[in-house]
């Protein structure tokens, strides 16, 4: 089994099993790096780490053309709930079955917020799909619990943030890269914006394979 990673930019993906895709933090609209625009976004599941506007992006929009179930964090859940969408909120701790897999939501240090409105806490997320598993960091400082989350969940491929400023640098994405013990991390959340790490240089995590992708590109794992 394989899954299939389209990087759209920033924290932005798109997973597929060669049956079902899924997107996770679709923010196209203003991302200065991204390839895709909404049109081109075909999905059944919108999948969110939280409600900053670069990462909640162009759900409600995305899910309403594709006549997609957001699942997200309960308050992020709330608003897409009224905007018209189906939605499914959790929380840290909290796993939801989908007919293609599994979402698992984790901590995160992080604010969350969209248009000046609290949108609940912060979140990482661990999907299984296409018999591989992946962890989303989300927008996160680096947290001792992280080396847990690789024992339980295991994954094949982590997604980590490495531009500082807003979330871990380089060097504490390298240590927390090595604590979850992926095969596989692919950095994200860098060089979209002047103030952010312009390159991947210096995320170096040790046994850990680095796959730094350019927005657009498709990878399969597996």
């Amino acid at each position: 089994m394989a899954l299939e990673i389209t990087y759209l930019g920033h924290s932005a993906f798109l997973f597929s099993d060669g049956t079902h895709r899924v997107a996770v933090d679709p923010w196209l609209t203003g991302n200065p790096v991204a390839k895709h625009q909404t049109s081109d976004i075909q999905v059944g599941h919108v999948i969110l780490t939280h409600g900053h506007e670069d990462h909640l992006g162009d759900t409600i929009e995305i899910a309403k053309n594709n006549d997609a179930t957001v699942i997200a964090p309960y308050e992020v859940s709330i608003y897409a709930d009224s905007q018209g969408c189906q939605t499914i909120g959790a929380n840290p701790g909290g796993k939801v079955t989908t007919d293609w897999g599994w979402v698992a939501y984790t901590n995160a240090i992080h604010s969350s917020s969209y248009q000046g409105t609290y949108m609940g806490a912060c979140c990482g997320v661990v999907l299984n799909m296409g018999g591989v598993t992946l962890y989303h960091c989300g927008d996160t400082d680096i947290f001792s619990d992280m080396k847990m989350y690789g024992e339980i969940y295991k994954p094949d491929i982590v997604c980590i943030p490495i531009g500082d400023l807003f979330t871990m640098g380089p060097e504490l994405a390298t240590r927390a890269a090595e604590w979850i013990g992926a095969k596989v991390a692919i950095p994200i959340h860098y060089k979209t914006f002047p103030l952010l790490v312009q390159d991947a240089s210096g995320f170096t995590p040790q046994g850990v394979e680095v796959k730094a992708m350019e927005p657009g590109e498709t990878w399969s794992y597996g």
